[in-house]
């Protein structure tokens, strides 16, 4: 995704938002969890720091949700449609949105930097797309590219001040 501007919305209309950048990096999950909260195969998430996300129209709901690491996860969603939006997860908090790219206007801008989780991927799924692809999770440091990780460490500082 190009470092520009990407508009996304819920199903309903109610909730519009832009997205100012390009994201740090976007996971393609293929854990059961993701599967079971989505209702689909994998969940495509582009990370970025909260403060480049704006709510152009309506107001999403925030709502608490357990996550299958203990740490709980906020799920905004569209209070009209129930659409997610986007969630913050217990390891970044309210620092990192992780954005549903199928809510964003052009989805196709914005392909997984990775996949994971493919322990647990549906079994009629192929990947050859040609991205790294893990079993279970990653080292952030060792498969981000630095400015990305730079990015993401800047934006953690901000919520520890």
């Amino acid at each position: 995704m190009a470092d520009t501007e990407h508009e996304g919305k819920c199903a309903c209309g109610a909730v519009h938002y832009k997205v100012h950048g390009a994201p740090m990096f976007v996971h393609c999950c293929h854990c059961r969890w993701c599967q079971r909260e989505t209702g689909a195969a994998f969940a495509l998430n582009a990370m970025i720091e909260a403060d480049r996300v704006e709510v152009t129209k309506g107001q999403p709901e925030r709502v608490e949700t357990p996550s299958e690491s203990g740490n709980g996860q906020t799920i905004w969603r569209c209070p009209e449609c129930r659409v997610a939006l986007w969630s913050n997860y217990g390891g970044a908090g309210p620092a990192i949105h992780f954005v549903r790219v199928g809510t964003l206007l052009n989805p196709d801008a914005v392909p997984p930097d990775v996949h994971i989780f493919t322990s647990s991927k549906q079994p009629w799924v192929t990947l050859d797309d040609g991205k790294p692809q893990f079993a279970e999770f990653y080292r952030r440091s060792e498969v981000w590219p630095a400015e990305a990780y730079a990015r993401r460490e800047a934006a953690l500082e901000k919520i520890k001040s």
